[in-house]
Formats: structure tokens, sequence, C-alpha cells
């Protein structure tokens, strides 16, 4: 593995408070609206984002989120944790997303429309599931901006493009030119950050599933299925689609409850348009 992940990782600023607090009241058992409510309306970076969310037509409101209270009662508790962290991660994250061939506000709608996907699929198949895994299907893909930055550094951008040209899928490209995957590198930043372990070990081997712990295996292949189906330089395309059902097939997942959320998901961003 590049020291240079290692070091990158590392140097990365610690998390803001808010945060740390937000983090501490998603593990309560017993969770209070309002009480949220008091801890983000510290952060104005975090309001500005949950509304700007709020607004996209990805989740169908039919009048404009005009206060952070209201963003809650209508996306819920959880929806909104998932939009407070993955907002304040990427900014903390920032970086040039370009080996991709994306940007930072394509990389915030391919997340948001990961999150939703998850929510549309697993509100059919388990409320329990849902709650657990809309926030790593928001923040799965958080380790790209390390990598991203890296490959520049290294001057490996064009070697990583090359290799998506050939097929490589991203992960197998990852792999082939800094030893680690996505998934492995969030990990290592959320290990870093102190985030939770149901979370980390949720995502750690995504890409990797031969070496999942059994406990997180299926929360596992949900994040693979949905990480397929919005792989960020393709979000929903044809092909996209085609590969996330495929793995739903394989991992023995509720395949037409993830079709009818795919075509939800699709119909909304059409009105986006």
């Amino acid at each position: 593995m590049s020291e240079n992940i290692l070091e990158r990782i590392e140097s990365l600023p610690p998390l803001p408070k808010t945060i740390a607090e937000i983090e501490e009241f998603r593990q309560k058992r017993d969770k209070e609206a309002f009480e949220l409510l008091k801890i983000i309306e510290k952060d104005a970076l975090i309001i500005s984002t949950l509304l700007k969310v709020s607004n996209s037509a990805m989740f169908g409101f039919r009048s404009k989120v005009e206060t952070p209270s209201r963003a809650i009662n209508l996306l819920g508790i959880n929806f909104t944790i998932s939009i407070a962290i993955g907002g304040t991660v990427q900014n903390l994250l920032k970086a040039n997303l370009s080996p991709y061939g994306i940007n930072s506000d394509d990389f915030m709608r391919v997340s948001n429309m990961a999150t939703t996907l998850t929510n549309l699929w697993l509100s059919k198949v388990s409320y329990d599931l849902k709650e657990e895994l809309i926030l790593p299907a928001l923040l799965q893909e958080a380790g790209k901006f390390v990598i991203a930055d890296i490959l520049e550094l290294e001057g490996k951008t064009s070697e990583f493009q090359a290799l998506l040209s050939q097929g490589y899928s991203t992960a197998q490209a990852e792999k082939e030119l800094l030893g680690l995957t996505t998934s492995e590198i969030t990990a290592r930043i959320f290990r870093h950050w102190k985030l939770s372990d149901t979370l980390i070990n949720s995502i750690e081997f995504v890409d990797d599933l031969s070496n999942v712990d059994e406990a997180f295996r299926q929360r596992a292949e949900i994040l693979n299925v949905v990480k397929t189906a919005c792989e960020v330089n393709c979000a929903l395309s044809d092909e996209s689609i085609q590969n996330a059902i495929e793995k739903a097939k394989e991992f023995n997942l509720d395949v037409k409850a993830l079709e009818i959320a795919i075509e939800k998901l699709q119909d909304r961003l059409l009105d986006e348009e």
C-alpha cells in the first residue's frame, strides 16, 4: 500500500464537534427530532446541505422545504443524520475527483441517489436494515477523494483511466494501482475519525465480499448492489442497472423490490431535468 495513502488519512482534520454530537445521538436507542435539530442548528454548512438536498426532485416533496425542522420531519431522523454527516465528510475530504471523470457536485448527487435507492428498496424489505444502511450507502464511496488525490500525486491518473477503458471495474483498477479499493480506504478514514464499528464493518469489504465477516455479509452485499447501480461515473446507466440486478439475484436479495425502487428513482430524476 502507498505510504502516501496512510499519510493522507493521518493528516485529515478531525471531525467537527457537531458531527461527534450527531454520532453520539445516532447511537441512542430513543431519538427525538427536536434534540437533533438543536445539534444541527449550530452548523450553517449542515443546514445549507440539508435544505439543498431536501429540495432536490429525488425526494419528490410537493412544496419547498425552507427550515431544518421541516426537513427533519419530511426526511426522518436517520436520513437527516446521513445528510449531515455526508455533507461534512465530503467537505473535509475535498479533493479533485477528475481521475473518476466527475466533480464534487456530481459525487454528492450520486451519493444521494445511492442513499435514496437504499431507502426506496429496503423500505419494502426490512425497516431495520433500511435504517442501518442509509448512512453507509451515502458514505461508502468517500474513500474516492483520497484515491483521486493519490492518483494525481503519483502521476497515475492516465494509467487508471486506461485500465477503466480496458474494461476493468473501478475497484479492480484501484486495487491494481494502489493495492487498496475505495471501501477499504473509506473504512480506514472512518477508523481514523473513530466512527462506529458497525458503520466501518458494513463498508470495509464491499469491494471484496470473499473476506467479509458473515455477520456483515448481507449488509455488504446490499451496499455492493447499490454501489453497482450508482457507479459514480455512470449512475443508473442501463449497464449499471443490469449489473446491479444480476448481483442482487446472485446474492438472493429481493430483486423485484430493487427493480421497483430503481424505476421510482428514475421517475424522480426525470422530474428534475
